[in-house]
């Protein structure tokens, strides 16, 4: 196949990735908002759709910048388009093996996984960027220990403030409230998964000779072209808008009993957690930052309600992703180059 047509493919590709990134992680966005039953499941992906595009106008592309430098793509030499198809390949694998077994697996570290696969089986271990890799594997504890933290903190806080309202106005409140939350997590969501698929697509196009990458920095030369940006949030947003409701079960109904004040404060803490990620330019989980929140406001409320055997099963997801869609990659390129590919 001809280097330009394997591009464009690759292209396809990423945004049929940012697709099912968008509907097997709308659970993050909307679990607890349809938990607590503030709005229908159907109403939800529309309201976390709406703002995954929102998202488009507030956040810069830090976090595509990242991503595109994960490996370090040689632009004379064309396999490198191969080996950005074949991680693509390795983490879609993942995402959608989880999302049948229902399970929150983070789409974000099965790309990293994937890409790092794929380029370890074509060059070895000298192509990993450790400076952008690291950031990212620290996030897979920081970024729920800061929503499990965040969320305690905001639960025993609106606990202390509302401690004199009657339980039916805290909850009329809260469910009002929730609409809000659940705006600013699909805020954090858009902008920080978007932007993963605006990495893909500048990795390929850096690797076809089209974009460039600065030799000691890895990163852009040029802007993002706006047509990447607008495809990446409308991909995200569109796949949000397709649901994902097996992972919405185990997210906002299995972990733990949520009402209305706290499926709020996981919300709140999620979102901050996402701004701060996006802004320090880390790809961060979506999935590990709500559990975390969840897990945080359950801590608070009632701890034993906290469903540790289903709990174990998510965090061994978590565990696994990086290595499973590592290996799909390689072995992706390793056929791809077997069948004469590059």
């Amino acid at each position: 196949m001809e280097i330009s047509a394997i591009v464009v493919v690759t292209i396809v590709v990423a945004l049929l990735f940012d697709i099912i990134n968008g509907f097997h992680d709308a659970a993050n966005s909307i679990a607890t908002i349809v938990s607590t039953r503030v709005l229908s499941p159907r109403v939800a992906v529309l309201w976390a759709a709406t703002f995954n595009f929102v998202a488009l106008f507030i956040f810069h592309t830090g976090v595509a910048k990242t991503i595109s430098g994960t490996i370090a793509v040689e632009a004379s030499d064309p396999a490198f388009v191969y080996v950005v198809m074949c991680g693509l390949l390795g983490a879609i694998t993942w995402n959608l093996l989880t999302w049948v077994l229902g399970l929150p697996s983070s789409s974000s570290h099965a790309l990293i996984g994937g890409l790092c696969g794929a380029g370890l089986a074509y060059k070895g271990s000298g192509v990993i960027q450790t400076a952008k890799v690291i950031p990212t594997l620290e996030f897979i504890l920081i970024a729920p220990l800061i929503g499990l933290t965040l969320a305690a903190l905001l639960m025993i806080l609106v606990y202390w403030l509302f401690r004199k309202w009657r339980p039916q106005r805290v909850d009329r409140t809260f469910r009002v409230g929730q609409l809000i939350s659940a705006g600013l997590y699909s805020i954090g969501h858009g902008g920080n998964d978007a932007q993963k698929t605006m990495g893909v697509i500048i990795m390929v196009l850096v690797a076809g000779g089209t974009l460039h990458l600065d030799p000691k920095t890895h990163e852009l030369v040029e802007s993002v072209p706006t047509w990447i940006i607008l495809a990446s949030y409308g991909c995200m947003a569109f796949g949000t808008a397709i649901g994902g409701w097996r992972i919405v079960k185990t997210m906002g109904m299995g972990l733990t009993h949520l009402k209305p004040v706290g499926g709020f404060c996981a919300e709140v803490a999620g979102a901050i957690t996402l701004f701060l990620a996006t802004f320090l330019k880390v790809p961060v989980s979506t999935t590990h930052t709500i559990t975390g929140a969840i897990v945080g406001v359950g801590s608070v409320t009632n701890i034993r309600a906290i469903r540790w055997s289903l709990a174990s099963r998510i965090v061994w997801a978590w565990v696994l992703t990086i290595p499973a869609a590592g290996a799909v990659g390689a072995l992706a390129t390793l056929l791809a180059r077997n069948l004469g590919a590059f």
